[in-house]
Formats: C-alpha cells, sequence, structure tokens
C-alpha cells in the first residue's frame, strides 16, 4: 500500500489533493462531500478586501450619518451582490466547518493593500481557521506606480498579516513579477510560510454590440499546468518554503508532475466544478495506481525528484533549452 500523505504549511494531511477557493468551497454540504469525496484540505471561497471596506463604510456611515461624501465614494466599490457573504458571515462558515469537517479548514483573504483589512486575518484566526491563504492582486495601471513600489505594498500587506496571527500563512503568487524568484523569497522573508503558484486572473471581455467591457469567466486548462511546474522545479531547494501548484491540475498526472517538481499539495478547482467532485476519488486511485506499477512506495519519496537540483539536464529548466524546442517543430509538406 502506497503512503499518500503529505504535508502543507507544517499541517499534515493524508493526500496531496487539496480543494481550493471555489464556490464549491463557499458551503458547509459542499465541503462535506469534497471530504467524503477524499480531499485532503479545503482552502474557503475568498474573503474580499472590498466586502470589507464596504462593511466598514457603512457602518461609519450610520455612526455619523449626513456625510455627504458618503454614497459617492461608496459607489466606487463593486455592489455588495458580488460578492458571497460578509465578513461575520464568513467566521460563521469557519466556525460551522470546522465543526463538521475532520480535515484543515483554510481561509482566504482576497486583497491588493496593506490597511485595516488585514486585521481581519486575527478574527480567521480567532474562528478556528487552521491557516490562512493570502490571495494578493494589483493591477497597476498608472504609469507612475512602479513595479518596486508594487512589490513594497505585497511584502508590507505580507508582514501585516503575518503580525495579526500565529497560524500559518501562504501567499498565492501572481505569475507576473519581473523576478519570481526573487520575490518568493522576498515573500517568504516577510513572513509566508509556503507559496500558492500561481493565482489565475479572470480578464474582461469586450461586447462590441453593446460596447461594455463585460466579466468573462473560463475554467483552466491542462496545459496552464506547464507555468507553475517550471517554476516550482526552479525555486525547490532555493527558496526554503512549501509550494502549492494551482493551475492545470486534472487528472493524477497533474498532481504526479507537481510532487515530482517539488509541490507539497496540488489545489483543484476547474476539473470539480467541470465534472463533479467525485473526480476526486478517481484521481487517488489513479494516483495509487500508478504509484505502484512504477514502484513508489511514498509522496514523500518522489517530492522534488524532477526539481532543477535533482535533474540530469539542468539547462531543460531554463532558457538554455529554448532554441532546441522551438527547433524540435516539424513544419507541416503541404500547405
Amino acid at each position: 500500500m502506497v503512503d499518500l500523505r503529505t504535508t502543507w504549511l507544517g499541517l499534515p494531511l493524508k493526500n496531496p489533493v487539496v480543494a481550493s477557493a471555489s464556490p464549491l468551497t463557499a458551503s458547509v454540504d459542499a465541503m462535506r462531500h469534497l471530504e467524503e469525496a477524499g480531499v485532503s484540505a479545503v482552502v474557503l471561497f475568498s474573503l474580499f478586501e472590498e466586502q470589507i471596506v464596504r462593511e466598514s463604510m457603512a457602518l461609519d456611515h450610520f455612526l455619523s450619518a449626513g456625510t455627504e461624501s458618503y454614497a459617492e465614494s461608496l459607489s466606487y466599490l463593486p455592489e455588495a451582490v458580488t460578492y458571497r457573504m460578509g465578513s461575520e458571515a464568513y467566521l460563521e462558515l469557519i466556525r460551522d466547518a470546522k465543526k463538521a469537517l475532520s480535515i484543515p479548514v483554510i481561509g482566504s483573504l482576497n486583497g491588493m493593500s496593506s490597511g485595516g483589512w488585514t486585521e481581519h486575518a486575527r478574527h480567521l484566526e480567532e474562528a478556528g481557521a487552521d491557516a490562512l491563504e493570502l490571495n494578493l492582486y494589483f493591477l497597476a495601471a498608472d504609469p507612475s506606480i512602479s513595479s518596486t513600489d508594487v512589490e513594497s505594498m505585497y511584502l508590507e500587506t505580507v508582514q501585516q498579516v503575518r503580525q495579526q496571527v500565529k497560524i500559518p500563512v501562504a501567499v498565492k503568487m501572481s505569475p507576473f513579477f519581473t523576478s519570481i524568484a526573487y520575490t518568493a523569497r522576498r515573500f517568504v522573508e516577510a513572513g509566508a510560510d509556503g507559496l500558492v503558484l500561481f493565482n489565475r486572473f479572470y480578464q474582461p471581455d469586450f461586447d462590441l454590440e453593446k460596447l461594455a467591457v463585460v466579466p468573462s469567466l473560463s475554467l483552466s486548462r491542462e496545459e496552464e499546468l506547464r507555468l507553475p511546474l517550471r517554476w516550482v522545479s526552479l525555486l525547490y531547494g532555493r527558496v526554503k518554503t512549501d509550494f502549492a501548484i494551482t493551475s492545470g491540475v486534472h487528472d493524477h498526472m497533474g498532481v504526479l508532475k507537481a510532487m515530482m517538481a517539488g509541490a507539497r499539495v496540488t489545489m483543484i478547482a476547474s476539473e470539480l466544478l467541470k465534472n463533479g467532485v467525485g473526480r476526486v476519488r478517481q484521481m487517488l486511485d489513479d494516483l495509487q495506481a500508478w504509484m505502484e506499477e512504477f514502484e513508489y512506495d511514498s509522496i514523500a519519496r518522489m517530492q522534488g525528484s524532477m526539481s532543477q537540483i535533482n535533474a540530469e539536464d539542468p539547462a531543460a529548466h531554463e532558457r538554455a533549452n529554448y532554441a532546441k524546442v522551438l527547433a524540435s517543430w516539424k513544419t507541416p509538406t503541404a500547405f
């Protein structure tokens, strides 16, 4: 019998398949189904900075009614219906999930700046969250804001959250930093216990008939695994932290690749949203069968085995192999 156990942020897990933040982790009943299917932990649907700020502004309004600027400033924020629950309901979800589940429950804060909203990290810990995932994203559309400014803001936010809680904190990174390796190290120095690669952003589309910018949602595809796979394999052993891979993991082969790159866990949502939570059991069965066939007795034995520091051909991980890949394309003989 192969041993599928792993750890993430110091939490012992029965296998490396974690349910990432999605509508499937927004209710206790749905999370029960995920646990029954075999996931080893759940990351709750995110609590957004905008929700917390909106609630704070609403409270201020009732405490100081008559402020003329309130209605205008509130309009800068997205409508409340954009979000699934307020902060109090979110804390109640954590409490209920901890009572109902035997697997770790990881809270998720989604924000873009340092400030008072980071204090809610402590409330999530007090509600019973076993760990916290910090989902950071700031769209630097202002040409006067430098990359250094953005990175400093991120690091300050991580530091503020770290000061609020004693539970482990993971940072869900963007793939758009100029130096991913350097920024990863700085996040760890700022207090992150783990890094989730990578944050997947939903880009708006244009409706040409209505001449409007509209939301657009697409689930991940298997080929999206390559980017986080590459970076985890490059960073493993060089940045001393736990790594998780998200986006593009749709079957047991994706889980295996992530483990061999050096990840502790894989975080999955799109495959389950598309094909149901029963896919977890199938993935775990296929994972165990593959490991038995190729004589791997444990997940721990394979973790990091295909990272750059353990690779027979380290150049395959970097630009030295770029020209070789391009040269491998075969031009069709007929046009």
